[in-house]
């Protein structure tokens, strides 16, 4: 069995996309339901050992009528998510196979994660216990204050947008999860939990193409990726440009 068991945070109410009749991991990019994107460059590597879907309660009779061959098909294990993000990755731990001791959270609206990323952030997760992807910060920052006024301008050297994959050992991050009632600042990914309980996060280069869709133009944007990105080989998963050029991002944030 592969060591990593891979989750796939999906229990969202969508607020910000605008459609109160379909969720956005379930619109279609090029055909395919953004979720299924998500899902299918971990199929088939041989360092994975499961892969957990977490939906909402209210979202199963949609799922079973529409995707649920898809599901077994792949080999996804499909679960009920929480009323939060942290609540949903917290109850998926609890169903990780006892044969894996790293694990992987992805967003499931994040439809282009490359083979290579994924190398990178597992192989990092492996050396350092925790592993993310993100890209540094080009633009310039400001801050504002609520009238809209710039108070000052932010520097932006070390600063990174991170994305998803993130890794972790897996006693690492249950014991992150544990900590979470003691926080009292906003929590926005699970490398912020660990980093609470003193675990420093490796950052790997991310990839431009790795979007999550939030909104409808971020799905707009995703079929103009989806255009200039290469079919998907047979049982290999999505293809990206650089799928197989680690180089393409490096070994590191400052490569």
């Amino acid at each position: 069995m592969g060591s990593f068991a891979v989750i796939f945070p999906a229990a969202g109410r969508s607020r910000r996309f605008g459609d109160a009749s379909r969720k956005k991991i379930f619109h279609e990019v090029d055909g395919r339901a953004v979720w299924l994107r998500a899902v299918e460059p971990f199929v088939n590597r041989e360092d994975v050992g499961q892969l957990i879907l977490a939906i909402a309660p209210e979202d199963f009779e949609l799922f079973d009528r529409r995707y649920k061959a898809n599901a077994a098909f792949l080999g996804v294990t499909v679960v009920e998510g929480g009323a939060e993000r942290f609540d949903t990755v917290a109850a998926c731990l609890d169903r990780v196979d006892p044969g894996c001791d790293h694990v992987a959270v992805h967003d499931a609206a994040r439809p282009f994660p490359a083979a290579g990323l994924i190398d990178l952030v597992f192989e990092a997760a492996r050396e350092h216990g925790a592993a993310l992807p993100g890209l540094a910060v080009s633009d310039t920052l400001k801050r504002a204050g609520p009238d809209g006024l710039v108070v000052e301008t932010v520097p932006r050297e070390g600063l990174y947008a991170v994305q998803t994959p993130q890794a972790f050992r897996l006693d690492l991050l249950r014991r992150a999860h544990e900590n979470r009632p003691n926080l009292t600042a906003p929590v926005t990914d699970d490398a912020q939990l660990v980093e609470a309980i003193g675990h420093p996060c490796r950052i790997v280069a991310g990839s431009p193409y790795n979007i999550k869709i939030t909104t409808k133009d971020d799905l707009r944007m995703a079929e103009a990726i989806s255009r200039v990105l290469p079919r998907p080989r047979s049982g290999s998963g999505t293809a990206h440009p650089f799928a197989d050029e680690r180089a393409a991002w490096g070994e590191g944030p400052d490569s």
